[in-house]
């Protein structure tokens, strides 16, 4: 038998998988902390009113000496990334350099729970849930509410709960996966399709969830109010942020160096790479075709490159990241059903669940588009038919009236660059990428047609010739094509 990872053993909860076992901590009880709880309970005051960031000044630096427990230490740094990235964000202009009051104990956190120094998934969304009811489950919407926000508004907690929820829900695919992978070690095909039927229907439950997405959260609020927000500091030039951000220790100023990390995105979500790395499916660097298994023969394997996915694990906690890769050590239930291709019934039980995380994906695809590409290509036009009047003002003399949706000049300019998002990955491709990686281990030659949808023959993507536009998203600034303003994906 192979030994299958203990869920437990890198903290991850039994009945609620990677969120906390048990409902993270509204607030730090020491008194000591109150600094920081009071900032974080009247932050969209402080935004509003411009004094947020001479508060954070005014700080003490405070020791992390006095947290106590994982608990603890998971809400200092939920409440510490979500100053942070206020105290960078919440201003008419970004600032690159963060305090020490802030910077000292947020660091130390980072440290001990193995996050890079800004606002994750983690902090974000693992972290920052209450039950509303506490005898009721938690794996629905009803029972769910966020602890702390940047806009207090009901679309942003509606933005963070349906992940929330979608972790609840999932969580039991956890032992359900591994009871899977122990099933083909031994040769037991019923039980291997017992377990992917399951694990089929309960995505598909995930994604009717994730359309739910609709039901409170407006696109033109999350673009303009709640986005701004998450962004990170990595390929953030345009948004005013050309070197990063520098975290001010307190040390010589000639020392201090800056960092540059992608922001919250749900390529953080060890949830939905559990579901990859239970199925084997492997993502590659974006823009890369599959290696052609006649053309490889007989040649020697380079390192692979890692995709941004893969690059998504730096920003997990450290123990989530390590039980991704001891199931991916064990993983066999692609192999294993691939030796027994003649179990019709095994074959269409594990291609069901390929079929049913690719049309995750596809829902996932058709939200950014209406959340950030629309709302991005508005922003273009509006800027643009601001321009056209200024023009006309010009040449007619008259007095230009300001408009709030009118965009500067260098705006315009911005937006004409094509520049690239994190690691050089343009938004949509990414996702249509991830998508399509999602169905090539499907066992069935027709169940493979079905999900090579938008693909040549060559194995490539199907491109169009158009003009781009930047979009800042969620982990970094992207890159998008006009022509994908649709808002469905290609077939």
């Amino acid at each position: 038998m192979i030994p299958i990872p203990k869920p437990e053993d890198y903290d991850v909860s039994p009945d609620n998988g990677f969120l906390a076992a048990a409902p993270p901590l509204e607030a730090l009880s020491d008194t000591y902390y109150a600094p920081w709880e009071h900032i974080v309970k009247n932050l969209q005051g402080l935004i509003l009113s411009k004094r947020l960031r001479e508060v954070v000044d005014r700080l003490p630096i405070l020791s992390t000496e006095k947290l106590d427990g994982e608990p603890q230490w998971r809400r200092a740094y939920s409440v510490l990334a979500f100053i942070a990235h206020a105290y960078i964000w919440g201003g008419d202009k970004p600032l690159e350099w963060v305090p020490p009051p802030l910077t000292v104990p947020f660091m130390a956190t980072c440290k001990h729970l193995e996050l890079p120094s800004v606002a994750t998934y983690a902090g974000l969304v693992l972290w920052n849930w209450k039950p509303i009811f506490g005898d009721e489950r938690v794996d629905t919407l009803a029972n769910l509410d966020m602890i702390d926000t940047f806009t207090g508004s009901l679309d942003e907690k509606w933005f963070y709960l349906i992940s929330v929820a979608i972790e609840a829900r999932g969580a039991p695919t956890i032992p359900l996966m591994l009871h899977a992978i122990q099933a083909a070690d031994r040769g037991d095909r019923a039980m291997v399709t017992e377990c992917l039927r399951s694990f089929a229907e309960r995505l598909d439950e995930l994604g009717a969830m994730l359309v739910r997405m609709y039901d409170n959260c407006d696109p033109h609020v999350f673009y303009h109010r709640i986005r701004p927000f998450l962004a990170g500091s990595k390929n953030m030039a345009d948004a005013g942020l050309p070197n990063g951000v520098v975290f001010d220790n307190g040390g010589p100023i000639n020392k201090q160096r800056y960092v540059q990390y992608s922001g919250g995105s749900n390529a953080q979500s060890s949830l939905i790479q559990f579901f990859d790395v239970a199925l084997s499916v492997e993502h590659r660097p974006t823009g890369t075709k599959a290696p052609d298994a006649r053309k490889e023969h007989g040649k020697q394997k380079k390192p692979a490159e890692p995709s941004f996915i893969q690059e998504m694990r730096k920003y997990m906690p450290g123990p989530h990241a390590r039980f991704l890769e001891a199931v991916g050590r064990v993983a066999n239930i692609r192999a294993f059903v691939e030796q027994h291709k003649y179990d019709r019934s095994l074959t269409i039980a594990f291609d069901a669940c390929l079929a049913m995380l690719s049309a995750f994906r596809d829902k996932h695809i058709q939200m950014v588009s209406r959340y950030i590409i629309i709302k991005a290509g508005e922003a273009k036009k509006s800027a643009a038919k601001a321009e056209q009047e200024k023009e006309r003002a010009r040449e007619m003399e008259l007095p230009i009236r300001p408009k709030s949706a009118a965009g500067t000049k260098p705006e315009q300019e911005k937006e004409r660059k094509n520049l690239r998002g994190t690691g050089g990955t343009a938004l949509i491709p990414f996702l249509r990428q991830a998508r399509d990686e999602t169905g090539e281990p499907a066992v069935d030659a027709w169940a493979r047609r079905v999900l090579s949808k938008g693909r040549n023959n060559d194995g490539g993507h199907k491109e169009r010739r158009s003009s781009k536009i930047e979009v800042q998203g969620l982990a970094s600034v992207w890159h998008v094509d006009d022509s994908e303003m649709g808002g469905l994906c290609l077939y």
